[in-house]
């Protein structure tokens, strides 16, 4: 008996090991590959077989993926990205949305010109892409849209005005569309990320340090108090969770909006 269980848990794991997400030859394209969750995703979706593309405002070199320079704050990108992808890639399969943030703020010193600024790059770049990749999708009968926002939607974070409000008018459009699709074989998720350990997070765990004058030290040790997990995420924790989404194998997932946080969100 021992012996036929040993067997079967043998097989079983090399059943997991040769767990193929189905994402090879798919066409990705990752906004803010360079470095970050961008980075991060990119490097899963290659690595299971996929095309990638990635776009950034300043490509970093020695990447595992061919990049595209593109200012995500430029009235014309959306068409410019789509444009190459359809060149390069001869089509979109999965398009991950991922738009970086805005400078800290407060609601109340923010004005009209400040919230214009921050849609471009965060709200209207992203939906006009989403818009001008869809009809191929929708056509082949399989597509994949993944959005990265912000854990800031579900709980506003103090300082960060600009990015609560943008991006909640992201997840209201996306979850729209998710609706919208979904008959056609293309799924639409939002990933909230919390403090998931990258350069912006270090960066803005510094400006609060240098407000607060105090050590950054003591600003990362009270925010990992508030993490039930006990530490920050690690980008490829992230990655693994965006790959699976962008598979076939997640073809009856759609419309959600996904912490990927730890444990951090209480509603």
């Amino acid at each position: 008996m021992l012996c036929i269980m040993f067997r079967a848990t043998n097989a079983l794991l090399k059943r997991r090991e040769k767990l193929d997400l189905e994402l090879k030859g798919k066409r990705a394209v990752v906004l803010g590959a360079s470095r970050g969750l961008g980075a991060a995703i990119a490097k899963e979706l290659a690595g299971e077989g996929a095309h990638v593309l990635g776009i950034s405002r300043n490509p970093d070199e020695g990447l595992e993926w061919p990049m595209l320079a593109v200012d995500l704050a430029a009235p014309d990108a959306a068409e410019t990205i789509a444009a190459h992808a359809h060149r390069e890639l001869g089509g979109v399969d999965i398009l991950v949305n991922n738009s970086g943030g805005p400078a800290p703020s407060t609601a109340h010193d923010t004005d009209a010109s400040q919230l214009v600024e921050a849609a471009q790059p965060m709200l209207l770049t992203i939906t006009e892409l989403t818009r001008l990749v869809l009809p191929q999708m929708r056509a082949a009968g399989f597509g994949r849209i993944l959005t990265i926002t912000s854990s800031g939607v579900r709980e506003p974070i103090p300082g960060l005005a600009l990015s609560n409000t943008i991006r909640a008018a992201v997840h209201g459009w996306m979850k729209t569309l998710a609706k919208e699709v979904a008959m056609d074989g293309v799924t639409v998720n939002l990933l909230m990320p919390g403090q998931v350990d990258t350069d912006r997070l270090r960066s803005l765990h510094q400006k609060i340090a240098e407000q607060a004058e105090v050590d950054r030290e003591v600003i990362v040790s009270k925010a990992i108090e508030t993490i039930p997990a006990g530490r920050f995420g690690e980008p490829r924790e992230f990655g693994a969770v965006a790959a699976f989404l962008a598979s076939p194998r997640a073809s009856y997932v759609t419309g959600l909006e996904i912490p990927i946080d730890g444990g951090f969100l209480r509603s």
